[in-house]
């Protein structure tokens, strides 16, 4: 059968059903013939009636493979119109991407939106795939229906003789992000002090009057639920990265688990002592309680003579990224956690975990589920900073889109403030770099290889101001 539901519907008699559908649908073009077509009514619109171009309007962009077009079809298939959108360069796709050369063509302007709805399209395309930054240069006259789409104005550019707007689609991911995840901190955790005078708001706690070091996480109960031995396995990564992030030599754990029945308890409990043994660490004692909601906690025990603050930053530090990127993502998480450990030596492991140690550096934090920038925004907010990061120098693994590496849980990833010049920390596999630093005000900046800076955090992370 060739009809499509149209067809259907029509022999259906039912007329009302068909009145409601769209005039038109936006998708990506993927054939030669839909390719022509938008770049023939490229040629019309910018050659031949505005006369911004002689001959033709191709650029080296349409040439790039990573170069997207996206499509408005009328329920017959016809293209109404067109816009293109990928990164701005040949290098490494950064998350810098352009929209451009939005055309619609002549009989389908007007009141249908299509222009509007190409716009839309774009930006949420640009977005589904991990970008950060993206703007489009745009003809003066068509300013306000960018601004009423939400894109803000950045300045004034010349394209081809004519007068453009430089305007920049606002995405908000990190600062969502981090709003979610630690922006009820402040207000909740108010007069507790949680980690002491120096200390306040950091990975681990010391206990007064000793060298110990007490860290503490909780699981996401669905994923102790939906992946258990994941869960065990995190729930030893995410303490010990606490105390790693203060230079704090681990001594135990102790873990407190529910579940539902035995069987699943022995799954958190496998992937747990797993890690453990991995990573050469003592399951202390803990508690077990069976026919209960699937939830999980541990406490890791270490020990550190000076612990390291996550709130030692000064403006003027250089900050830096420790990260493994071997691995790849979690079945059933990609784009939000990064497994860099399971398939690591011990050797491997520990050296990672002593890098904080080795180093002391003035400032440290492990990167956690607020993301790289997220965590970045609280090791500024403790240290009574601002921060801005070097998109281009952050150590990244080629598989993961800027958007995502920056926002994920990348397994073990350390964030450190010190000193211009300072050597790396001794990581063993983890790469090292310096890619950003500490500044006046508050808040993270993302900064480019053309030196613009957009907003990714505006403020403070959790509200729990300087440690």
């Amino acid at each position: 059968m060739t009809d499509g539901p149209g067809d259907i519907l029509a022999l259906l008699g039912d007329r009302s059903t068909l009145a409601r559908q769209p005039a038109f649908h936006v998708e990506q073009a993927r054939t030669a013939t839909d390719l022509a077509v938008y770049r023939g009514l490229r040629r019309d619109c910018f050659v031949y009636e505005q006369r911004l171009f002689d001959g033709h309007d191709r650029d080296d962009r349409d040439d790039d493979p990573r170069t997207l077009v996206l499509v408005a079809k009328d329920r017959s298939g016809t293209v109404l119109g067109g816009v293109r959108l990928g990164p701005v360069d040949d290098g490494p796709d950064l998350g810098w991407w352009a929209g451009g050369r939005l055309v619609v063509a002549p009989g389908a302007r007007g009141l249908r939106g299509v222009g509007a709805a190409l716009v839309r399209a774009a930006c949420a395309r640009a977005e589904a795939d991990g970008v950060l930054r993206f703007e489009a240069t745009v003809q003066t006259r068509n300013e306000d229906l960018f601004r009423q789409l939400g894109w803000r104005r950045v300045r004034p550019v010349a394209i081809a003789g004519a007068p453009h707007v430089l305007m920049r689609w606002p995405i908000g991911r990190i600062a969502a992000q981090t709003a979610a995840a630690k922006s009820a901190l402040g207000p909740l955790l108010a007069g507790l002090a949680p980690g002491g005078a120096g200390f306040v708001g950091d990975d681990g706690a010391p206990v007064p009057g000793t060298e110990v070091i007490a860290a503490c996480d909780a699981i996401v109960p669905s994923m102790v639920e939906r992946d258990p031995e994941w869960a065990g396995w995190c729930s030893v990564l995410v303490n010990l990265n606490d105390l790693a992030a203060m230079g704090a030599a681990p001594l135990g754990l102790l873990d407190a688990l529910g579940a539902p029945h035995a069987a699943h308890a022995a799954r958190v409990l496998a992937g747990l002592k797993r890690a453990a043994v991995a990573y050469g660490v003592p399951v202390l004692g803990g508690h077990t309680q069976i026919g209960v909601p699937a939830a999980l906690a541990v406490t890791a025990l270490g020990r550190a003579a000076h612990p390291v603050p996550g709130g030692g930053g000064e403006a003027g530090h250089a900050v830096r990224l420790t990260a493994d990127l071997g691995g790849g993502w979690r079945p059933g998480y990609r784009g939000r956690q990064w497994d860099s450990t399971t398939h690591r030596r011990p050797d491997e492991l520990q050296a990672m975990l002593g890098a904080v140690a080795a180093a002391r550096p003035a400032a440290a934090k492990d990167v956690s589920m607020a993301g790289i920038a997220g965590t970045l925004g609280m090791l500024a907010e403790a240290s009574g900073c601002g921060a801005v990061l070097d998109v281009a120098a952050v150590p990244r693994p080629r598989s993961a889109t800027a958007g995502d590496w920056l926002t994920c849980f990348p397994g073990f990833a350390l964030l450190t403030a010190d000193a211009p010049g300072t050597p790396p920390p001794p990581a063993g596999p983890a790469v090292s770099a310096v890619c950003g630093e500490l500044t006046t005000g508050r808040g993270v900046g993302l900064r480019w290889p053309d030196g613009e800076i957009t907003e990714a955090v505006t403020g403070t992370v959790t509200g729990m101001g300087t440690a």
